[in-house]
């Protein structure tokens, strides 16, 4: 029964993601929800400012600080490891829900794209920023990922599931990190672009490379041959630099 009720929880914990996820790209895209990032100002700038600094940093210290393996361990001492995962994806979507509810628009505009065709490229982007990250999922293992796998593992047989072995799989041999790509996709690609989107494409740009230069920490010294890897592919935009090949550590 323990399992089961684990089971259920991850399986609660991915939906939420998918409907936070849901109405993180509306919040961000503009459209079909009642307040969305540029929504008008309501309060000082200064004070607006430090809000919204304030969330950018909560959601920082909770999406890279409960991502590295100390804190996965120590969480593990009080939780089932299999259920574990699934925490982390349930508190990745309350953070980002308080920064989407609590979010203060700023007004002032940076860039307004009138052009008819290029408001559609722009937003064509957008929409294949979200499908680039939707698809890198499933290029590595999407379920373990947000930990069904782990919770199916455990009611199947009560063990822990093996983690997925380190493979390059399609994007990833033309950019380490297509998941992040995507994400800054996400965040830059709007024909308005307002102070209070530009402030949190910012702080998200910055939050991002940070995560990736500890998220490669780790997989240097877990892994001997990513060196080689991140040598041979580059981190978030392709060029023509020669790319890793499956058998390349042969």
């Amino acid at each position: 029964m323990k399992e089961l009720g684990l089971f259920v929880f991850a399986v609660l914990a991915y939906l939420a993601f998918v409907a936070t996820s849901a109405y993180a790209a509306a919040f961000l895209g503009n459209f079909f929800v009642a307040r969305t990032i540029d929504a008008a100002a309501s309060v000082p700038l200064r004070q607006a400012l430090l809000v919204n600094i304030g969330l950018l940093l909560l959601f920082a210290l909770q999406h890279s600080g409960m991502a590295r393996r100390p804190f996965k361990k120590w969480l593990g001492s009080f939780i089932a490891r299999s259920a574990v995962r699934s925490f982390y994806v349930l508190m990745s979507c309350f953070a980002l829900i308080v920064l989407m509810a609590l979010w203060q628009p700023m007004g002032g505009v940076v860039w307004f794209v009138e052009n008819d065709v290029l408001r559609i490229i722009i937003m064509m982007a957008y929409a294949g920023g979200w499908m680039l990250m939707i698809w890198a999922t499933f290029l590595i293992d999407h379920f373990e990922l947000f930990g069904l796998k782990q919770a199916w593992c455990a009611l199947r047989g009560g063990t822990r599931c093996e983690e997925p072995a380190f493979g390059t799989p399609a994007a990833y041999r033309i950019v380490r990190h297509p998941i992040y790509a995507g994400w800054l996709i996400v965040i830059w690609a709007s024909p308005i672009m307002t102070v209070t989107h530009l402030v949190l494409a910012v702080g998200m740009t910055v939050y991002t490379m940070m995560g990736i230069w500890l998220e490669e920490q780790d997989l240097a010294r877990r892994l001997p041959y990513y060196a080689q890897y991140r040598r041979k592919v580059p981190m978030l935009l392709p060029s023509r630099r020669k790319r890793l090949l499956e058998n390349a550590d042969t």
